[in-house]
């Protein structure tokens, strides 16, 4: 089976997962899903993640999710830039996800960061998810 938004299906997995209140879930590997989710984990949106490698040359990502007095720590995850709309941004449109509550995660030239960081670098690009 193909997926047309791997992004956008990680981030259905890991909303399910938290809604069914799993401990940790599982996605295709990839290296934008992996720099995703290192922003994910810098901001203290999950525990951590691991690559599982198979067999047949195939690797997993094994994402250990969080929760706080028994309520997921991420409250909601939105898709923002998809396949067939994509969504860009330079550093002077940024808004405050959620009045500074959340982030957005963005790829930029100098790879996948959070919007406070591409503001330090001075640097706009795609806006992948918003997280709060």
């Amino acid at each position: 089976m193909t997926i047309n938004d791997p992004i956008g299906d990680m981030l259905t997995r890991i909303r399910n997962a938290q809604m069914r209140g799993m401990n940790k879930t599982v996605t295709p590997a990839s290296k934008l899903r992996q720099r995703v989710l290192d922003v994910l984990e810098a901001e203290g949106y999950i525990r951590g993640y691991t690559r599982v490698q198979h067999e047949s040359n195939k690797a997993d990502l094994e994402i250990e999710l969080k929760y706080f007095d028994g309520e997921p720590v991420i409250s909601q995850i939105r898709r923002v830039s998809k396949p067939g709309r994509r969504v860009y941004s330079s550093v002077k449109d940024f808004v405050p996800v959620q009045n500074g509550l959340g982030i957005s995660i963005l790829s930029t030239p100098k790879g996948v960061m959070s919007d406070t960081l591409a503001r330090e670098h001075n640097v706009g690009g795609e806006v992948l998810c918003q997280v709060y």
